[in-house]
């Protein structure tokens, strides 16, 4: 594929990780410097050194709470370089202790009062985020619970015989067949996006997915940086039949908080369209297949109440192009059906299965269309491999 295919290219890649390190290290810095300030109030109390900026006098025993909120800073500082997923609580207590020290020293100590506030806004980001890890990993295994067992069973020519002929020659092409069939999957992505159609900038973004087969349902988690202090964590979820989507601005407060059916619907379309990333989904019970023309077939599943369709595109070789399904723009009471579109950049093999690995969606709506989606799958892991 052509360089400028690709979704992020190498130079916006190390571009973005380098700003992220940047700011990561100049608050590791402040921290440090924040706790190294206060081995002041030790040195005094214990009579080590004359502190001249420290005017109230200081008793040993305070010498040593001082000292403590050294330790404490610096740990902290170390934790959550090494990204560490307790490193808050650290942060927590260390602000808690030094601002006790700073409003009993209030006259001297009152500029630590800013350090602390903006150590205390990281720790409590960083709670939120583990929280939300927290839920995810939670529904997340709930759902793999559901699916673990694994057909064993090969995916073989005779399996095909009900599929339309242009299918048939995707499983063919794809390199599905003499593979197990697939239970559940993870695929892990990166992405631009942009959140409305009139936005300029695209917002970058990492994603994991896990996708199970006998028993349809996906978790999407998502971290999309908005700029160098805001950011948003997703979640959409099919299961059940049904669809979730939750939004948190700093994994903190909510901005979407979404179920219904219109969702449901939307949502088990997409499911259906990311069936060309696990290929023996084409064989569900739930899903009927009605065929086109010689390169497009049309697809239905029902599921649990909901039911959806889409259209596949392939070419004469029997690579997967394009998925279109009419989705509802919204959850609304007043929400309209308008055409969904994936298109495929570009293609990878992963665990001997050629999958579209590059691949954009776009709304067609009345005035414009939008494409709010740029993505680019760079690991897929099948079955057993998907929970390493």
């Amino acid at each position: 594929m052509p360089a400028k295919c690709h979704i992020l290219t190498d130079e916006a890649l190390k571009t973005l990780l380098f700003k992220k390190s940047n700011m990561k290290y100049l608050f590791g810095i402040i921290v440090f410097l924040h706790g190294l300030i206060h081995i002041l109030g030790f040195l005094k109390g214990f009579e080590l050194k004359e502190v001249k900026e420290l005017t109230t006098p200081i008793s040993k025993p305070l010498g040593v709470v001082w000292l403590a909120a050294t330790i404490l800073f610096l740990t902290y500082g170390v934790l959550y370089l090494l990204n560490f997923k307790y490193s808050w609580l650290i942060g927590f207590i260390a602000v808690i202790l030094s601002q006790v020290l700073i409003i009993l020293f209030w006259k001297d100590a009152k500029f630590g009062t800013l350090p602390n506030i903006i150590i205390l806004a990281v720790s409590v980001v960083s709670f939120g985020y583990y929280n939300f890890q927290k839920i995810i990993q939670h529904e997340t295994a709930q759902l793999l619970n559901k699916n673990l067992s694994i057909e064993n069973r090969i995916l073989t020519e005779s399996d095909l015989k009900n599929l339309p002929e242009p299918v048939k020659r995707w499983l063919r092409n794809s390199g599905t067949l003499g593979k197990p069939f697939i239970s559940y999957g993870k695929v892990t992505q990166i992405a631009e996006m942009k959140m409305k159609p009139d936005q300029d900038n695209w917002l970058t973004a990492k994603a994991i997915q896990y996708t199970t087969i006998s028993k349809p349902a996906f978790i999407w988690s998502v971290d999309v940086k908005m700029n160098s202090l805001l950011y948003f964590q997703g979640r959409d979820k099919f299961d059940d039949g049904k669809g979730e989507m939750l939004i948190k601005i700093n994994s903190l407060f909510n901005i979407v908080n979404e179920r219904g059916e219109k969702l449901d619907e939307g949502t088990l379309q997409r499911y259906l369209g990311e069936m060309v990333w696990f290929p023996s989904l084409a064989l569900s019970s739930y899903i009927t297949w009605e065929q086109i023309d010689e390169n497009t077939a049309k697809a239905t599943m029902t599921y649990k109440g909901t039911s959806g369709s889409g259209t596949f595109y392939f070419n004469n070789k029997g690579d997967f192009i394009k998925f279109s399904a009419l989705r509802f723009y919204g959850n609304e009471p007043d929400a309209k059906r308008y055409e969904w579109v994936l298109d495929v950049l570009g293609y990878k093999s992963f665990e001997g299965i050629k999958v579209p690995s590059q691949m954009t969606a776009t709304w067609k709506l009345e005035n414009q269309d939008w494409t709010w989606l740029k993505l680019e799958i760079t690991d897929i892991k099948y079955n057993n491999n998907a929970c390493r």
